[in-house]
């Protein structure tokens, strides 16, 4: 891990608060790498706070599956996604958000309606004022990114099934980070396609037709896995001889 990296020391919300956001960025960021251990003197050093509010914010990224805890050994980077866990995951959210939709759609709650249609404004607002991608850093892409998730998160918390929203929660944390490495969100657009891609949900559960939100939400995970693939690949290849 780099003395060099220096984050704004916190000042904002409380400061368990920032100095989670300030953890979580140097993770995204990977200024601390994927597999390496946390040295949480070094971590407070850095963020000019007493070791106590780091290891608050470790534990909540152990929850994020963002780092693990070790006996003996202490917190440790979870490494990024091989293929085979990419794979699982998107199976994985193959089978819940798809029922998730179509719990969505039969309630047609319109509170959840507002929120949806909330989140896919300010995404829109966020790729507008980035030219249709979101960024190639974490700092660049993070607002898209929240959004991107509460969108989903708000779809799978009127399942009503709290176990849910937990493992779509730590799922999304893996998948931002293999999508930081695989630099993702740098097309040109992918923002505006996956908008487009929401508001094609949306319209279903708004019209309360779960068949529709079903396959809606489907489209978009088996599209969203095929340009993290394709992401890959790019990121992958050798670079183009001048």
């Amino acid at each position: 891990m780099s003395e060099k990296f220096l984050p704004v020391p916190p000042s904002r919300q409380t400061l368990t608060d920032s100095v989670y956001e300030a953890v979580q960025e140097m993770v995204m960021e990977q200024h601390i790498e994927p597999g390496a251990r946390v040295n949480i003197d070094l971590l407070a050093r850095q963020l000019n706070v007493s070791p106590t509010p780091v290891r608050e914010a470790l534990a909540r990224l152990e929850m994020d599956g963002l780092v693990t805890k070790e006996p003996l050994r202490g917190y440790t980077i979870t490494p990024t996604l091989d293929i085979k866990t990419f794979n699982d995951l998107y199976d994985l959210r193959r089978l819940l958000e798809p029922f998730a939709a179509r719990s969505a759609a039969k309630r047609r709650d319109d509170a959840v309606v507002h929120a949806l249609t909330r989140e896919i404004a300010e995404m829109r607002r966020t790729v507008e004022a980035s030219g249709g991608s979101a960024g190639s850093g974490y700092q660049e892409y993070r607002d898209f990114a929240w959004q991107d998730a509460r969108f989903h998160e708000t779809i799978a918390g009127t399942a009503g099934n709290s176990l849910l929203s937990d493992t779509l929660r730590r799922l999304r944390s893996h998948l931002h980070l293999y999508r930081l490495y695989h630099l993702y969100y740098t097309t040109a657009t992918i923002g505006t396609v996956t908008i487009n891609e929401h508001e094609a949900i949306l319209a279903a559960i708004r019209a309360g037709d779960s068949d529709q939100a079903e396959a809606a939400m489907l489209n978009h995970i088996d599209r969203s896995r095929d340009r993290s693939e394709r992401a890959r690949a790019r990121s992958a290849a050798p670079p183009s001889p001048r």
